[in-house]
């Protein structure tokens, strides 16, 4: 892969949905945006969602790839053990992780904690 592919945390796509300028001009700058199936659910579960936050939503996720979890990507599914083992990170924060790392795309996260996995490229917001 070549260009700039960019993996956003739960956290990232929050922070983008109500209107982080940083975030923003990241996007306009990728050539791929994805986010783990992971995400999706995070976001989708939080209390006091709205309707306009699912519409924002619904609308973000038609413009990004959203990676799921399929037992034949391998390489997802060994990173995300591996990270999990290795730095003891919550089993969704492993499979986020795994997702970037599985994608060759920089981790786009809030999360300092994530910072453990020297594997895995991070650009904090």
């Amino acid at each position: 892969m070549t260009g700039k592919y960019l993996a956003f945390d739960t956290n990232a796509v929050v922070a983008l949905l109500q209107g982080n300028l940083q975030l923003l001009q990241m996007t306009q700058n990728a050539d791929w945006i994805g986010i783990s199936i992971i995400s999706e659910i995070e976001f989708l579960c939080f209390s006091g969602l709205t309707q306009q936050d699912r519409a924002l939503f619904d609308e973000f996720v038609r413009k990004v790839d959203v990676v799921g979890l399929n037992a034949n990507d391998a390489n997802l599914i060994e990173r995300a053990v591996e990270i999990r083992r290795t730095f003891g990170v919550k089993l969704p924060d492993a499979i986020i992780a795994a997702t970037a790392i599985s994608r060759n795309a920089e981790l786009v996260t809030a999360d300092q904690q994530l910072a453990v996995i020297k594997s895995l490229p991070i650009v904090f917001f």
